[in-house]
């Protein structure tokens, strides 16, 4: 899967909306945007897959956070040109 794939699905989005917030656990994640847990798990894999989110555990709950910067830039014509690119946190206030 690309990042484009990954990021071209509304449930996704809204996860990502909600992590820029902070960490959250899967149910509080899944309530907040929701869906059900079975899917937030499914959805939340996919963005780790793609390294835009990470997890640890704190006792028995399993935490998801954002890993990565995501940038979108669009510019008219003539140029035209179309950039979306992802970047390790640590790395996104370089440029």
């Amino acid at each position: 899967m690309s990042l484009i794939d990954a990021l071209g699905n509304g449930n996704r989005l809204e996860i990502l909306r909600e992590l820029s917030r902070g960490p959250r656990y899967v149910s509080e994640l899944a309530e907040t945007v929701g869906m059900d847990g079975k899917t937030a798990v499914y959805h939340l894999s996919t963005l780790e897959s793609e390294g835009l989110v990470t997890h640890y555990r704190r006792g028995n709950r399993k935490y998801y956070e954002l890993d990565a910067a995501i940038e979108l830039r669009i510019a008219p014509p003539p140029e035209r040109t179309f950039v979306l690119q992802a970047a390790d946190l640590d790395d996104s206030g370089d440029g």
